[in-house]
């Protein structure tokens, strides 16, 4: 993206290196010649952010210009509004604890400069602030009652700083406009900006590191400036071009936000919060396979009322599972009458309505991956060692948690088993979908469409290679150009 820095008072500004394009607030509003221009990196170091006023202007226009501010409107509104303030800095309440824990007074003020502080010791809590808020130059005020608390925060203009720090505030700029996210030197390399969520406490991640890798390497090669983003930085999404969802996806948590998010904000998305909501659902799923004339292993929806029904029509040994179970987590076999009451009765107590299938044993599963309508990969997932599913999270030793993968050429798959795989990803739209499929008798049965599947290195990857990346990445960038 091709960068401006948009300030007052331009001449302010003269020590930045000469291919960084400084221009007036003024210049930047009403001259048509930015109007017209796409794909830019707007750095907005107004000296007031108020309501109305030109900073506030610059950061909204950018915004209807289609182009990438920051701060961003709605990061001028979140610092306005204290409540948000509060919401948004209990995200690291514990970092400003530690940070400021050898203080001896009673009130301290934090001045913070493109995510940074003068004082090496405030480096980690000054990047936090900046993290969440995004405003180039911040003053934090706290004071002390029983722990440290944010009496106020405010975004400060260049004219505000004291002048001993004038020439660490101009080191501090220079680093953060050559940062390779902002590289103005090579202006061509990447035209968009892809994040990548994902979550280090995640017990099932969706790509191990070093399918991230090759992501990022694929990414970068279509022309995508890639960052790793964590749960903490939804207040950045905006600053990006596209998502991509890597971290297990569950309506209530983080991935269904950044996903609500990017459609809000019209961000190029793998996967749509739709995918999110009904692939995280079972009971939509069961309903949506029936409606869509899908075999699938016998399926019956159960409630407080027909416990006794569903067990004389499914049979023993069945398998039950919470509506927003995802890899195994949630999924019960129940092969006495009484482990079939006891796992309802707990299993109703978080949800009015769960899932009973019937038990169809295999060796394998097939799992073939569906990118907007079309298959590309196909592999079979080997049952855990000593176990009736893909995954035993209780098996004591960790290779035994999940069973073996072979990946295999598409057109050597079963045609019965692509056509049903295709079917069922239609009913979910357009996305990244894995569907999880038995054959029994040589028929296939679709047991789950997956938003969100795997794709680590050395499994779905194992046959097409780079290909299986490649193909994700033009999807994502295919939405971005359509954009």
């Amino acid at each position: 993206m091709k960068k401006y820095i948009v300030v007052d008072n331009p001449k302010s500004w003269s020590f930045l290196a000469e291919n960084i394009q400084v221009v007036s607030a003024q210049e930047y509003l009403t001259n048509a010649h930015f109007a017209s221009q796409k794909n830019l990196r707007v750095f907005n170091l107004c000296k007031n952010y108020s309501y109305q006023s030109k900073g506030y202007y610059v950061s909204l226009l950018a915004e209807a210009r289609g182009h990438s501010p920051i701060p961003n409107s709605k990061n001028l509104v979140d610092l306005r509004a204290p409540k948000l303030v509060k919401v948004i800095s209990e995200e690291f309440e514990d970092l400003i604890q530690q940070s400021l824990k050898n203080i001896k007074s009673r009130e301290f003020v934090l001045s913070i400069y493109f995510g940074q502080n003068v004082a090496q010791k405030y480096k980690d809590v000054s990047a936090a602030f900046y993290r969440n808020f995004q405003i180039p130059f911040l003053r934090v005020k706290f004071n002390y009652t029983h722990k440290w608390n944010i009496q106020h925060i405010r975004a400060i203009s260049y004219a505000e700083i004291p002048q001993e720090h004038k020439s660490s505030v101009e080191e501090f700029a220079l680093q953060y406009f050559a940062k390779k996210r902002y590289d103005t030197a090579k202006p061509s390399k990447f035209l968009y900006d892809l994040a990548i969520l994902v979550n280090e406490n995640d017990p099932a991640p969706p790509s191990n590191t070093k399918a991230l890798k090759k992501f990022i390497e694929v990414a970068e090669k279509n022309n995508f400036y890639v960052e790793l983003v964590s749960p903490k930085d939804l207040s950045r999404l905006s600053a990006f071009d596209a998502l991509f969802i890597r971290q297990s996806t569950e309506v209530n948590n983080e991935a269904y936000a950044f996903a609500r998010k990017a459609q809000q904000e019209n961000i190029a998305i793998i996967d749509y919060p739709d995918a999110i909501l009904k692939c995280c659902n079972k009971v939509f799923m069961a309903e949506a396979l029936q409606n869509a004339h899908i075999a699938s292993p016998k399926t019956k929806i159960l409630h407080q009322e027909n416990i006794e029904q569903v067990l004389e029509e499914i049979k023993l040994p069945c398998v039950l599972k919470s509506p927003d179970s995802t890899f195994s987590f949630g999924v019960k076999k129940a092969k006495t009458k009484a482990e079939y009451l006891d796992l309802v009765k707990e299993m109703l107590k978080t949800s009015d309505l769960i899932i009973a299938q019937e038990f169809t044993p295999s060796d394998y599963d097939w799992r073939i991956g569906v990118l907007d309508g079309k298959p590309f990969y196909a592999c079979r997932y080997y049952m855990a060692k000593g176990h009736w599913q893909i995954y035993n999270w209780a098996a004591k030793d960790k290779e035994d948690q999940d069973g073996n993968a072979d990946c295999m050429p598409v057109e050597e798959v079963p045609s019965a088993i692509i056509d049903v795989a295709v079917k069922s990803a239609k009913i979910m739209g357009l996305g990244l979908y894995g569907i999880d499929i038995k054959e029994v008798k040589g028929k296939p049965l679709v047991i789950e469409i997956n938003d969100n599947p795997n794709i680590d290195f050395g499994v779905e990857d194992a046959h097409y290679g780079d290909e299986v990346y490649q193909q994700i990445i033009k999807a994502l960038l295919k939405r971005v150009e359509e954009k």
